[in-house]
């Protein structure tokens, strides 16, 4: 995660998360990492479907999702959260990435499925 280390020295806590997502989007780019921001992922519950059911906050290399966060208080609802964003995208590997903590070490959680 070392693009989340590299924003939070550089920017600090304490933006708004679209800002943080504008800047990681852009280093990935810079990195030529093949990403997909606000991927709209649609619900399929029993035989109806929710377009556009959830949105993740980045996709990385149609592997990876990362939930972008700028809040004070950890909350354990992102975990699920993120659960289920994996379940519904059927994507093994998610990281929580809050960047309203002191230390960026503190800020991330990474969740697999």
């Amino acid at each position: 995660m070392e693009i989340s280390f590299k924003l939070h020295k550089t920017l600090g806590p304490g933006l708004l998360e679209s800002v943080y997502e504008k800047c990681f989007c852009y280093e990935l780019e810079k990195r030529r990492i093949p990403f997909l921001r606000q991927k709209a992922v649609p619900i399929i519950y029993e035989d109806y479907i929710v377009d556009e059911g959830l949105r993740i906050d980045i996709l990385v290399d149609d592997l990876i999702i990362i939930e972008l966060k700028a809040q004070e208080n950890y909350h354990p609802v992102w975990e699920a959260q993120l659960l289920s964003y994996m379940k519904l995208a059927n994507k093994r590997l998610g990281y929580i990435l809050n960047f309203h903590v002191p230390l960026m070490k503190d800020g991330i959680k990474r969740m697999i499925l």
